[in-house]
C-alpha cells in the first residue's frame, strides 16, 4: 500500500471491546467523514518536528493526492471482490470512523490541505499488523493489527494519527520528490523550477507508490505528531508506550519487516515518554469537554 507502516504478519485472535465515545457523521454508502466540518481548529502546535522537506514541493500536491484516490479505490475494490472488505455497518469500521472523527477535526494545522481532502476510513480482512493513511486522507486498517494486538481505543488512536501525520507531514511526496531529484540531476533542476517534468514524477513513480518506504526520521516526526493529534482528539497518549510495547511482544522470534527502516521499540517508547509532558495536558482538557 502507498507508503504504509510495514508490519509483521502474525495469525490472529478474537478482537477486544470498548464502550463507544462520541460518534462521528459518515454517509454509510461510501465512508466519507462528516464529522470535521465546523469544529475549532486547536492553537499552535506542542510537538516541534521542524519544517517539511523542501522536496516535496517538486512533487504537485493534486496529482499525488488523485493518484493516491484512484489506487484507494482500485485496493478497495480488489479486496471487496476477494470478500476481504469490511461492510460499512461492521463494528469495527463503526469503531475506526468514531476515532477518525476525533482526530481528523485537528490535522489542519499540521496542514491546511487537509481541510479540501476527502477522508476515508475502511478496513481490510487480513493477518497483518498493518495500518496506513494515503495522501488525500485515505485510511486503511488491517484487521490483524487490531484483533492481534488487542487495541483498547487509546492505542487503535495512537497508530491511527501516527497514518494520519505521515501524510499531514507529506512524506510520499517528499520521498518522491527526493526520487526525482536524484534521477534527474542537480544540475538540470535550474531548467525546470516552474515543476514541469517534474510534473509527471506521480506518473513516474507510480509502480512503486505501493511499496513506498518511509525513513527512520519520518516514522519518529510520524509517532509524535500522531501523538499530538490523539491526545487533543481525547484519546490518553499514554498508550504510546502501550501500543509499542505490545509491537515488541509480537514481533519476538521473528524478525520484523520494518526493522530496516522503523526506529527499534525501545527507541520509539523512549521518545514519546519524552515527549508525554508536552501533550498530556491536551488530552486532560479534551476529556474534560
Amino acid at each position: 500500500m502507498l507508503a504504509m507502516c510495514r508490519l509483521c504478519e502474525l495469525k490472529t485472535a478474537a478482537p477486544g471491546q470498548e464502550a463507544p465515545k462520541r460518534p462521528g457523521r459518515w454517509d454509510s454508502r461510501r465512508g466519507f467523514l462528516l464529522a470535521a466540518a465546523g469544529i475549532a481548529l486547536p492553537a499552535a502546535a506542542q510537538v516541534d518536528v521542524g519544517r517539511s522537506s523542501a522536496f516535496a514541493r517538486l512533487v504537485p500536491a493534486e496529482d499525488l493526492e488523485a493518484s493516491a484516490a484512484k489506487q484507494y479505490q482500485q485496493m478497495l475494490q480488489q479486496a471487496a471482490s476477494q470478500g476481504a472488505l469490511a461492510p460499512p455497518d461492521h463494528p469495527q469500521v463503526l469503531r475506526l470512523r468514531r476515532i477518525a472523527s476525533e482526530l481528523i477535526p485537528f490535522t489542519a494545522p499540521w496542514n491546511p490541505r487537509s481541510r479540501q481532502w476527502t477522508w476515508e476510513v475502511n478496513l481490510l480482512g487480513s493477518k497483518q499488523l498493518n495500518a496506513f493513511c494515503m495522501p488525500g486522507g485515505k485510511i486503511a486498517f488491517y484487521s490483524g493489527i487490531l484483533e492481534q494486538l488487542q487495541l483498547s481505543d487509546d492505542e487503535t488512536a495512537q497508530i491511527m494519527g501516527h497514518e494520519i501525520a505521515h501524510a499531514l507531514r507529506e512524506h510520499a511526496r517528499a520521498r518522491m520528490g527526493k526520487g526525482a531529484a536524484t534521477s534527474i540531476g542537480a544540475s538540470l533542476l535550474s531548467q525546470i523550477l516552474g515543476l514541469g517534468d517534474l510534473g509527471r514524477t506521480v506518473t513516474h513513480y507510480g509502480a512503486e507508490l505501493l511499496t513506498l518506504k518511509f525513513s527512520r526520521d519520518d516514522e519518529t516526526e510520524a509517532d509524535l505528531v500522531g501523538l499530538e493529534l490523539a491526545a487533543r482528539g481525547g484519546y490518553d497518549p499514554q498508550a504510546g508506550v502501550s501500543l509499542w510495547r505490545k509491537m515488541q511482544n509480537a514481533s519476538k522470534g521473528t524478525p520484523p519487516q520494518w526493522l530496516s527502516t522503523h526506529p527499534a521499540g525501545a527507541t520509539r517508547i523512549a521518545d514519546i515518554e519524552k515527549t508525554l509532558p508536552q501533550v498530556q495536558a491536551l488530552f486532560e482538557k479534551a476529556r474534560r469537554n
